[in-house]
């Protein structure tokens, strides 16, 4: 998994990771991501868009 130096920035100059999806989905095109518990899936369609479900 990659990070990218060049994250993004707020005004507030905090700076947040950022992630590269086909890293997450390590060369495919899923991923599963776990929060509090729940899992969600991240997938990368064929046009390139991503969607986030639980």
């Amino acid at each position: 998994m990659s990070f990218d130096h060049a994250a993004t920035t707020t005004a507030a100059t905090e700076v947040f990771p950022t992630y590269h999806a086909e890293d997450l989905a390590r060369g495919g095109n899923q991923a599963r991501i776990l929060l509090n518990g729940q899992i969600y899936s991240l997938r990368i369609t064929r046009a390139g868009k991503l969607i986030l479900t639980k």
